[in-house]
């Protein structure tokens, strides 16, 4: 074999060798069927837009999120999302003024806002690997802060409504990487707050 021969095999070799895992990969990969439901968790990060009450006084933070979701017929599917949010103060508040004339009470540090919702997903692309979705939700949230003396004070509790967009990828059998954002509007007792979420996470199908 002349050195030609020998390099057109090497290249060859190595082609087969790149090509192969793709190949694997995509054959190993087992798309949910309607009925199948999955269960996923992950982290992200967002904001308070400054606006409102709350809004004004805290901003970014890490959020740690849980979903199940539903497949339903016709690109469709059904979730529950529950959401552990944090934002924390704009600028340290290292005591607030007291009750009384005089007096001092510790300063805000954070506040946690715990989400629970229902989504509705209208999905695209079901049958490949990449599912791009768009989804709107409601729910309830709680809301609760931390002091620099470690005590707690309630905001209030209320609800909110979101909208936003996410992508599946998925890389191996029914595991996926699970990608969104998500605007929020949260109604409080006396106060309304604007949030923006990004999150990545890993989703996993059920097969039955």
């Amino acid at each position: 074999m002349n050195g030609s021969g020998r390099s057109g095999m090497a290249a060859a070799v190595m082609v087969s060798l790149l090509v192969a895992p793709v190949v694997w990969a995509a054959e190993s990969i087992v798309l949910p069927r309607p009925g199948q439901v999955g269960l996923g968790l992950g982290g992200g990060y967002g904001t308070l837009i400054k606006s409102g009450e709350i809004g004004e006084d805290f901003g970014e933070g890490p959020t740690i999120a849980a979903r199940l979701r539903y497949r339903m017929r016709y690109e469709r599917a059904l979730g529950l999302t529950f959401e552990n949010q944090r934002h924390e103060i704009r600028v340290a508040e290292p005591t607030i003024p007291g009750p009384t004339p005089g007096s001092e009470l510790g300063g805000r540090t954070r506040v946690n806002m715990v989400l629970s919702g229902l989504e509705f997903y209208q999905m695209f692309g079901t049958r490949t690997r990449t599912v791009k979705m768009l989804m709107i939700g409601a729910g309830i949230v709680q809301v609760s802060g931390r002091t620099t003396t470690n005590e707690t004070f309630y905001p209030g509790d209320g609800s909110f409504v979101s909208a936003g967009f996410g992508v599946e990828r998925f890389l191996y059998r029914s595991w996926a990487l699970d990608f969104s954002t998500r605007y929020m509007t949260v109604f409080l007792p006396d106060d309304r707050a604007h949030d923006v979420q990004a999150a990545l996470g890993v989703m996993f199908y059920a097969s039955y």
